[in-house]
């Protein structure tokens, strides 16, 4: 009787253990895929949160631009540009299920040079894009 109670107490514990699944880590990535004179990606997120910069060479004074979303309501997108001075020429957000979900335009102009673009995705469950182009 005792080693059935035993048995018996190990199988329902066993099969609680199993039972209980972790809940799947929250991330956020960005994905380059255009590098060049031409700057892009994808933004891919599953309720995570990320800041990454990249440097990139823009031998004019403006940049072309557009980015989207397409993601569950709260999660937002920040485009931010800065020149080779430091100088902030864009500072854009998307925040899903408030406003477009898609924006674009030619930046501030800036110095030519080295730029460095940083992308900060928030609470991001869902997936985008975005591109930067030279202009003068």
């Amino acid at each position: 009787m005792r080693n059935t109670i035993y048995m018996a107490s190990l199988l329902m514990f066993t099969l609680i253990l199993m039972g209980c699944s972790e809940d799947p880590e929250l991330g956020a990535r960005v994905e380059i895929n255009e590098v060049g004179s031409d700057f892009g990606g994808d933004v891919i997120g599953n309720g995570g949160s990320l800041q990454q910069s990249f440097t990139w060479s823009n031998s004019l004074t403006k940049v072309d631009w557009n980015m989207d979303i397409t993601s569950v309501p709260k999660g937002s997108f920040n485009l931010r540009i800065e020149d080779s001075e430091g100088k902030i020429v864009l500072d854009e957000t998307l925040v899903s299920g408030q406003g477009d979900d898609s924006k674009s335009g030619v930046s501030v102009a800036g110095l030519p040079g080295t730029w460095t673009i940083t992308i900060t995705l928030n609470d991001f469950n869902g997936d985008g894009s975005f591109s930067i182009s030279p202009e003068d």
